[in-house]
């Protein structure tokens, strides 16, 4: 529990997040992928791609698509349908940050404008409940995007209308995807007078309503210092607002949370970034030095 002073009962402040572990690259047959501890809380993120046709209405977009799928082993909650409530909610807010204009730039998966453009299935799968999961959904699913590869289009043939792909069969002949304004999940969770950030199981069952404050992220923390200093100063923004709970929030209170909720995704995004630059550099090394004919 929360109190004036800014302790919580495991000896967090109100701010303070538990620690993490992350590990990207974890499922050999997606095109991108990662894993995410919270605590106790275990989420797995594999993304696929396909090529799709573009909405008419937005010709020069890909698009992007989430499931949840939550383990029955997670939590004695989830057995049966229990936790199809939940997943639909958490991808519902998923979409909803994703697709503000603000966010994530959907015209690096276009292809051939009002033809052909990247779909992303983006799957989650939640191994272990322990709390604050939408937070855990967020940082999973921009760390898998930022591992994902989009093969490079080698050749398109024009046939009657028809646009015929030929698509490099390399998988490190590819792009990368750009999620540095990917969003992320803040949850807050109002007990008493206070919202505390990342509440455990035992908070979340003490509050009669969270908050959920999607906020957009800074390009600046996904890449090389030289290239940062190239890109405009952005403000983090909020892309989505989420409510669980019967209870209610006071103007002030929800001034504060969104305000709180800002500044936690801040910094949250700058340790992401750091964490998965640091990893993708260890990787770049590693098959550099590496020998065999497996290389």
């Amino acid at each position: 529990m929360p109190t004036k002073d800014d302790f919580r009962s495991d000896g967090r402040s109100n701010i303070d997040y538990r620690p993490m572990e992350l590990e990207t690259d974890v499922v050999s047959h997606a095109s991108g992928s990662a894993r995410l501890r919270l605590a106790n809380t275990d989420i797995l993120v594999g993304v696929k791609t396909e090529i799709d046709t573009p909405n008419p209405d937005k010709p020069g977009l890909g698009k992007l698509e989430f499931f949840v799928d939550c383990s029955a082993n997670a939590t004695p909650e989830f057995e049966g349908r229990g936790g199809e409530q939940l997943a639909n909610s958490i991808s519902n807010m998923m979409q909803r940050a994703y697709h503000s204009s603000q966010a994530f730039d959907l015209k690096q998966l276009c292809i051939f404008e009002g033809k052909q453009c990247w779909k992303l299935y983006i799957d989650i799968l939640i191994l272990e409940c322990g709390g604050n999961l939408c937070d855990a959904v967020s940082l999973a699913v921009k760390a898998a995007l930022f591992n994902t590869r989009i093969p490079f289009v080698k050749a398109a043939l024009m046939d009657g209308g028809n646009i015929d792909l030929q698509l490099s069969d390399d998988p490190y002949d590819s792009k990368l995807l750009n999620v540095g304004s990917a969003p992320l999940l803040v949850t807050l969770c109002k007990i008493g007078d206070k919202c505390v950030v990342d509440p455990s199981a035992e908070e979340e069952s003490c509050s009669v309503i969270s908050l959920v404050v999607g906020t957009t992220g800074n390009s600046k923390f996904y890449c090389s210092q030289e290239e940062a200093k190239k890109l405009p100063n952005v403000e983090s923004k909020c892309s989505t607002i989420g409510m669980n709970g019967a209870g209610s929030v006071a103007p002030k209170t929800l001034k504060d949370a969104i305000q709180q909720g800002l500044e936690a995704a801040k910094s949250l995004d700058k340790a992401l970034g750091q964490a998965l630059l640091r990893e993708r550099q260890e990787n770049i090394s590693f098959k550099k030095h590496s020998y065999g004919f497996l290389k």
